[in-house]
C-alpha cells in the first residue's frame, strides 16, 4: 500500500460515473462518503471520484498536443495493463460508449512499443489505456 498512486477527480453525476468505472472498465469500489465521493480501485491505485457539477467540455475538440506519434488530449491520466486485461477493457469500451481516440500502436519496433487508446468517462475526464509490449519491472 505504501507506493499506491492517488488521484482525485471531478465526477459530475457521481452514481452515473461510478457505474461507468465499474461496468465499462471493470474497476471495484473501495471506501466512500455516500453522495460526496467514492474511491475506486484503479488497478491497484486509488482513484477518488468527487461529486461535482457536470462538465460541458467533451469530445475531439478538446485541447490537444501534437507529439511525435499523434495528437493527444491533455490533460489525461491512465494505466498500463497486461494484454488480457487491456483486451477486456478495449472490448468493453468498444461495446459501450466507444473510443475518444481508437486503439493504435506507438513507438513500433522499439523497447517502448505499446498499443493505446483514449476514452472519456461520463464527466469527460480523459483516460489513456495502454499495453506495453515490453513491460518494465517495478
Amino acid at each position: 500500500m505504501s507506493n499506491r498512486f492517488h488521484l482525485a477527480i471531478e465526477a459530475g453525476d457521481l452514481p452515473k460515473t461510478i457505474l461507468w468505472y465499474q461496468e465499462v472498465l471493470g474497476c471495484t469500489l473501495d471506501m466512500c462518503e455516500e453522495g460526496l465521493w467514492q474511491d475506486i480501485d484503479f488497478w491497484g491505485n486509488e482513484l477518488t471520484l468527487h461529486s461535482s457539477a457536470p462538465r460541458q467540455e467533451k469530445g475531439p475538440e478538446r485541447h490537444r498536443h501534437d507529439v511525435e506519434m499523434g495528437n493527444v488530449v491533455v490533460p489525461h491520466f491512465g494505466v498500463h495493463l497486461e494484454m488480457d486485461q487491456y483486451m477486456q477493457v478495449r472490448k468493453s469500451v468498444l461495446e459501450n460508449n466507444g473510443f475518444l481516440d481508437k486503439p493504435y500502436i506507438r513507438f513500433e519496433g522499439t523497447e517502448y512499443q505499446q498499443e493505446t487508446f483514449f476514452v472519456e468517462d461520463p464527466n469527460f475526464n480523459v483516460l489513456e489505456i495502454k499495453h506495453m509490449a515490453n513491460p518494465r519491472e517495478s
